[in-house]
């Protein structure tokens, strides 16, 4: 039998950009399975999973998710990682795409992933969002956002 670990360490070498595989990774998880991406308010289910991968992997093909701890503790999997790729593709963003800028990213993340049955029936992404725009060139930009905080402030 796979223990929880391994079913985990198998989708992070099906998500990676060298050996993508949406339907194998999809194919680890329950029927009613989801993917939570914290950072961008989504959650994925079914057919969307793979799309999703294919999605991140059009934007970084190079996408590598280097597992600095792996935590088992029964039917749940802690992971601390760091999500790295180049920007070769598309961005998407609220206000439209970043296209590609070449740059290298290297984000910090923690995955929780829940099993059942040595099936993913929940994985919860969060990674550093605001690292990852920094390294994209995207900064947020605080001045419009402490203007529009003092306007609303005043009423007018």
């Amino acid at each position: 039998m796979t223990s929880n670990e391994e079913v985990v360490r198998n989708a992070y070498r099906l998500a990676e950009g060298n050996a993508l595989d949406g339907e194998g990774f999809r194919a680890l998880f329950t029927e009613d399975g989801t993917f939570n991406d914290i950072p961008n308010g989504l959650t994925v289910r079914g057919d969307q999973i793979p799309q999703a991968l294919a999605g991140l992997a059009s934007a970084f093909p190079d996408i590598h998710r280097e597992l600095l701890a792996v935590h088992s503790i029964g039917d749940v999997v802690a992971v601390e990682l760091r999500i790295q790729g180049t920007h070769l593709g598309g961005f998407p963003t609220p206000l439209g795409e970043i296209g590609p800028t070449g740059h290298r990213i290297d984000v910090p993340a923690a995955d929780l992933w829940y099993l059942r049955e040595g099936r993913i029936e929940t994985f919860t992404c969060y990674n550093a969002a605001n690292v990852w725009l920094t390294q994209l060139g995207a900064s947020p930009d605080f001045e419009s956002a402490i203007e529009a905080a003092k306007t609303a402030a005043t009423g007018a």
